[in-house]
């Protein structure tokens, strides 16, 4: 019979390093020092991701030198997954791994120019999204150099909530909207995400420094660490998540029904297709292009969608490089 660890307290993942997880206490203040744990053993195969509220046992003191066992997993509210790639000729392009476990929301950050809007992995993230069945909220980055008009109007029939930032404005509404909640943000490299954060987190650097000294001492590029906001108005402010290493999402562990989720402009399209359609670009009898020619969606949408099709099959996209990418043509590459 395993122990019921009634003494556990009750933490929140922010880091995983090689077998250490730093926490903090739920009921800790704000300037408390994170507690390092490691898996208990009777937790089995059980994963511990950041995001995770788990139960603790043993010194969590925080005091350097000090470790706890996370003896609990809760129940998680919502996982965001992704594949590592989808290419199932490599010996990990069918591993799937969860991301962050219980967020509210992804927050993809996309730069309007400098580099110019990639439509491709914005709706990646959204599928990733929708299937982790989390709010996606779009980050318009650098709205200094260009107008959001494009790319906007490419997911007009989604009613895709958004914000627009730049250097010299403030960041009221974006922080509105991540009071409270634990967001996770993803974005391509050049796009203004590190700046984002620290702008956010004026501490982040500190912070990630803090947990990098808990311990085996480490903390990469690719880790994913989630960062308290400053309290507003005297209410806490909720995390965000920051996924350096994490640039795109592969989508072979989203079923084909599913992936259609991150579409839903092209859903009402599919009620002439006969039974198990594929949804494909060769499929003579698929009722999406006609949806299309006639003016119901944006072509473009489904081109996107078929291309995702086509990956999570582990074919060849048929999208032209960034490199070829015409200038005004935002919605080209992923």
């Amino acid at each position: 019979m395993r122990p019921r660890h009634a003494d556990a307290v009750e933490g929140f993942v922010i880091a995983v390093d090689r077998g250490r997880y730093t926490c903090v206490l739920a009921d800790a203040r704000l300037d408390a020092s994170p507690v390092t744990a490691m898996r208990a053993r009777e937790l089995g195969r059980k994963s511990v991701v950041v995001g995770d509220r788990v139960g603790l046992v043993g010194d969590t003191s925080g005091a350097p030198g000090a470790l706890a066992r996370i003896v609990r997993i809760a129940d998680r509210r919502s996982v965001l997954r992704r594949t590592a790639e989808d290419d199932a000729t490599t010996a990990e392009g069918r591993l799937e791994r969860v991301v962050v476990a219980n967020a509210d929301q992804l927050v993809i950050v996309s730069a309007l120019a400098d580099p110019p809007p990639r439509t491709g992995f914005i709706d990646r993230c959204l599928v990733a999204a929708y299937d982790a069945d989390i709010e996606p909220l779009l980050c318009l980055a650098k709205a200094d150099l260009a107008g959001p008009e494009e790319v906007l109007g490419y997911y007009a029939e989604l009613r895709l909530p958004y914000v627009l930032t730049c250097p010299d404005s403030t960041l009221d509404a974006l922080c509105g909207l991540l009071a409270g909640r634990i967001s996770v943000l993803v974005g391509h490299s050049g796009v203004g995400k590190s700046t984002l954060v620290n702008r956010l987190v004026p501490d982040a650097a500190r912070t990630v420094g803090q947990v990098s000294a808990i311990g085996r001492g480490r903390h990469t590029s690719t880790s994913v660490v989630a960062l308290r906001l400053p309290p507003v108005d005297g209410e806490a402010g909720g995390w965000i998540v920051d996924t350096p290493g994490i640039r795109s999402f592969g989508l072979a562990h989203v079923s084909a029904d599913s992936l259609l989720h991150g579409f839903p402009d092209l859903t009402e399209g599919t009620a002439d297709c006969p039974a198990n359609c594929p949804h494909t670009a060769g499929e003579p009898d698929c009722g999406l292009s006609t949806w299309v020619a006639t003016g119901h969606a944006d072509p473009r949408r489904l081109a996107s969608y078929r291309r995702l099709l086509a990956s999570r099959a582990g074919e060849s996209e048929p999208y032209a490089k960034p490199s070829s990418r015409k200038p005004d043509d935002p919605t080209a590459g992923a």
